[in-house]
């Protein structure tokens, strides 16, 4: 087991994501998210002498899972700050704690970010405040999942793309296509996995756009009536192949490793261990492009650390932070500049980190509006809650 995930599990944590985020389009579709009239904070100030985080495990190490793997304690020395962090294992815990008023900055997914973004829980960032976002990849800045109309509301974390994984020992030839979870899927019935989330809807959608162009989907997570009871009804099919939907990713490395599981949905990091473990997999980007995730440093609008949680928003996306934080979590930096100081001088290239080519293929997770947020005016899209309750319906 990589030491990434053998620290995570030994903490009792890595649970992914119940993200999202979007298409690569450039910024929000006007009027797809009308946010509260916030401003950002216009300079910093004295900091306070504490922050306190909402994190994904992995994110914001001390030491305590690891003496190796700290990048908290020199931001404490440095800046005077206590770090103070709360670890969240979904999207809708993070939306929930930040409402409570009791933390100053969190990490979002893309389906909690625009949902921070839409209540006012999270307010618009001055980007000058944060020296180190010049260096951010140009791909991840003024995005569906972390800004309005141009305005940004977050700090890029990393990102990583959904990718189909096989065996391949028993899925012959290598599948380049999502069709080997989707109209092909009977030919592994009962060893096919998915990703045990609402948002894996737009995994069908994206299908369909490229299968089923008739139906005119644009944008995976903009879907009126019609686009969204046709993907839900390919996740019904596919159900009856499926023989476990996954969120735990140590449980798919166990599955993979067993052979429960000969093909399905996964990321660059489960792909690397299983393979480390002796797995008999690969997996690819299949020709219809992929969903993915981006991750967010956004500032509670009632923060009380608010110069605290400027401080760790620089930090974290500095490129000594940032390389240790994506080579340990294991995913692609933001930092153009932390390639450069990963301890695996491959790790950039694995993840494809300054590859936009290949981030331009993937559609990253982003909340579901009924404002479409591929800008038709003339079509009310079906919003998240419905693909919550939606999904339940597809496992049952």
């Amino acid at each position: 087991m990589s030491r990434t995930l053998k620290t995570l599990a030994a903490a009792g944590a890595l649970l992914l994501a119940t993200a999202c985020g979007s298409s690569g389009s450039s910024s929000s579709s006007p009027g797809a998210v009308d946010p509260p009239d916030l401003k950002p904070q216009k300079k910093l100030g004295k900091t306070e002498n504490a922050v306190n985080l909402i994190a994904w495990a992995g994110y914001a190490e001390d030491g305590s899972n690891d003496p190796k793997v700290d990048w908290v304690t020199p931001f404490e020395k440095k800046t005077g700050c206590k770090v103070n962090t709360k670890t969240a294992a979904s999207s809708d815990e993070m939306v929930s704690l930040m409402k409570t008023g009791q933390y100053d900055a969190v990490s979002a997914s893309g389906d909690a970010s625009l949902r921070l973004i839409a209540s006012g829980d999270a307010e618009p960032v001055n980007t000058k405040l944060v020296p180190n976002y010049k260096d951010i990849f140009k791909g991840l800045k003024n995005k569906d999942w972390n800004s309005v109309d141009g305005k940004p509301y977050g700090i890029p974390h990393g990102r990583g793309a959904n990718l189909l994984m096989y065996n391949t020992e028993k899925v012959k030839p290598a599948p380049d296509s999502w069709s080997a979870v989707f109209d092909d899927a009977g030919k592994h019935k009962g060893k096919v996995t998915a990703y045990d989330s609402p948002i894996y809807i737009a995994d069908a959608a994206l299908y369909l756009m490229k299968h089923k162009p008739s139906l005119g989907i644009k944008n995976p997570y903009a879907l009126d009536q019609k686009q969204f009871d046709a993907s839900v009804d390919l996740l019904k099919k596919q159900n009856a192949n499926i023989g476990e939907y996954w969120s735990d990713y140590l449980k798919e490395i166990s599955a993979f490793k067993s052979g429960d599981s000969v093909v399905g949905t996964s990321w660059q990091v489960i792909l690397n261990t299983a393979q480390d473990e002796g797995a008999k997999v690969k997996a690819v980007l299949p020709k219809e492009g992929s969903t993915g995730w981006s991750d967010t440093w956004m500032v509670s609008s009632k923060a009380k650390h608010p110069n605290c949680a400027y401080k760790w928003l620089n930090h974290i996306v500095s490129p000594e932070a940032n390389a240790q934080v994506a080579e340990y979590f294991g995913e692609a930096p933001s930092n153009a500049k932390a390639c450069k100081l990963t301890a695996d001088k491959n790790h950039c290239r694995t993840y494809h980190a300054d590859d936009e080519p290949y981030w331009k293929k993937v559609h990253y997770w982003t909340t579901p509006t009924q404002q479409c947020l591929d800008g038709r005016k003339d079509a009310k899209c079906v919003p998240y809650a419905k693909w919550v309750q939606a999904w339940t319906e597809i496992k049952s």
